[in-house]
């Protein structure tokens, strides 16, 4: 029952503050951006080949690719980068808030209350799923539909996806947690999600497609194991050779291994130390 009431209270610390909102708000904001307007350019793009050839854009998309699917996906391959922060800030926020010590007063187990905030965090990081792909599938169906385009959404191959993406983006918020608890310090955590996650991997992932020696590492980055999951990204467009991705269920298995490991090494080094 304290692992209940654990959870319970994790919950209640992230939805009685702004943060959560705010962070849902901007989520939605940055993937309508992104779906609609790559949806409609690419519509635009279809039906006037000679004019997007003119300005150097293109339609072309990998072998076997769905369209709808790869701007589908822009809720996952732009949007995790959101139940990363909020999943690190659970963590973060208490030792930069010292609200920590009254933590472990009411719950003495610090697996425990550590334990909660993983699981919690998978809940909300699945939550925020929802609100990327019900925007993003809104937004970029209602593009493609606009210039005549299949949206895929009598197909079940898109629902599949949509709940593979939900499932990567709660994943993600238990990276989250395992980030927070590795690096304690609120600033440092968060420069260290937006620099990885917006600039760092996605030119690891370019380089790593040069060859296929080095895609086949690259394929294991958290960014391309999410990828994987979800099963579509507009990376597959951006990359100079090979595209190798891991099978659905791979990805899926590798951002469950990164967030286990970097948590129970955080619980057992920093999460253990004295509270101020």
């Amino acid at each position: 029952m304290s692992v209940v009431r654990a959870i319970g209270s994790e919950f209640q610390k992230v939805f009685t503050t702004r943060m959560w909102w705010l962070l849902a708000i901007l989520l939605a904001a940055y993937v309508a951006f992104m779906s609609g307007g790559f949806g409609a350019f690419l519509g635009w793009a279809t039906q006037n080949p000679d004019a997007a050839a003119a300005t150097g854009g293109t339609t072309t998309v990998p072998p076997g690719a769905d369209l709808a699917l790869l701007i589908y996906s822009f809720a996952s391959s732009v949007g995790y980068v959101f139940p990363v922060l909020l999943g690190a800030l659970a963590v973060t926020g208490e030792f930069r808030h010292k609200t920590l010590t009254p933590t472990f007063l009411a719950e003495p187990h610090r697996t425990v209350v550590l334990s909660a905030k993983f699981l919690s965090q998978l809940v909300v990081g699945a939550g925020l799923g929802v609100i990327a792909f019900a925007v993003s599938v809104g937004a970029g169906a209602a593009a493609l539909a606009g210039f005549g385009l299949d949206t895929g959404l009598d197909s079940s191959d898109t629902w599949a996806l949509v709940g593979r993406g939900v499932l990567a983006m709660a994943l993600w918020g238990a990276i989250g947690v395992g980030l927070g608890v590795l690096v304690v310090n609120q600033v440092a955590a968060i420069v260290i999600v937006i620099a990885f996650t917006q600039f760092l991997e996605p030119i690891l992932r370019i380089v790593a497609s040069l060859s296929d020696v080095t895609a086949s590492i690259g394929r294991f980055l958290p960014g391309a194991a999410s990828d994987a999951l979800v099963g579509a990204s507009f990376y597959n467009i951006a990359s100079l050779g090979s595209t190798q991705t891991l099978d659905w269920w791979q990805g899926g298995l590798v951002l469950l291994g990164i967030a286990v490991v970097a948590t129970v090494i955080g619980g057992a080094t920093t999460w253990r130390r004295d509270v101020a």
